[in-house]
């Protein structure tokens, strides 16, 4: 076993020895080659090229390991980069939309004497049985109990509710709404009345009485809760029943419930 062992260190280093001296003896270009030179040439040759694209392959994989490694850190950097300018463009679309909003409410309020006070839809009842909202202002801001809340295109229904800092709207869409109002251009008189769906009633209108489809329907003030002259909505659909002393008419509302985010809430 020792000889074994023995042996192989010497062929190791007689080995590494040759290779020293075939390389030094090449280096010298003077000098010629001779014949062991040329054996030992032909003997080591093949391993020192072997050994050289050895560690060229290494050396690229390493390179190649570098590269991607730096590659994956600037992608991820890339992308958060990317993910910081969309949200900073998400919020710079979400000021615009609501400067459009308030521009409208300071157009809306400027034509109207009274004192308003803006406030922001924090919660929407989830019930079928009720349309109600909550809104961020309450006693604090100086809010009571019905004073009636508007948006530019509208009425959006009256405060039933209210906490220090909060408040519950009553849609008027909802079935326990009612509405003093009447045709614009007719000046019919009638009752505008919620359904629990997006559109509502204009009821106890006489039936002699005309009703076009299209015409606006407005709050009459006569409720001394609404002032007078807020649109409402529009004619959708007149029935009149033979037999019938009112007529049934179905209106679409100005406000589109689903997408009120802010407010505007008289105080009276």
């Amino acid at each position: 076993m020792f000889s074994r062992k023995l042996f192989i260190f010497v062929g190791i280093v007689l080995f590494i020895a040759i290779n020293f001296i075939v390389i030094s003896m090449s280096s010298r270009d003077s000098l010629p080659a001779s014949g062991l030179e040329r054996v030992f040439l032909s003997i080591t040759s093949p391993v020192q090229h072997a050994v050289t694209e050895s560690i060229e392959y290494i050396q690229n994989v390493w390179d190649t390991y570098f590269t991607s490694v730096i590659a994956v850190k600037e992608n991820i950097q890339l992308k958060k980069q990317l993910g910081n300018a969309r949200e900073i463009k998400n919020r710079y679309e979400e000021l615009k939309l609501e400067n459009i909003r308030l521009k409208k409410f300071v157009d809306f309020t400027g034509q109207v004497p009274d004192t308003y006070v803006a406030a922001q839809v924090i919660a929407r009842d989830p019930s079928p049985w009720f349309k109600t909202i909550m809104i961020d202002k309450g006693s604090n801001a100086g809010l009571n109990k019905g004073n009636p809340v508007l948006v530019s295109e509208g009425i959006v229904g009256k405060i039933v509710k209210v906490s220090t800092k909060s408040s519950r709207v009553l849609l008027i869409i909802d079935r326990n709404s009612s509405v003093d109002a009447l045709v614009q251009n007719s000046r019919v008189r009638g009752i505008v009345k919620g359904n629990n769906e997006d559109n509502c009633y204009f009821v106890y209108t006489l039936r002699k009485d005309e009703v076009k489809l299209d015409e606006m329907i407005i709050s009459s003030g006569l409720d001394q809760i609404f002032p007078k002259g807020l649109q409402i909505g529009k004619v959708l659909k007149v029935t009149k029943g033979h037999s019938q002393l009112f007529q049934n008419i179905t209106i679409k509302t100005s406000v589109d419930f689903d997408k009120i985010e802010e407010v505007l809430v008289i105080k009276k």
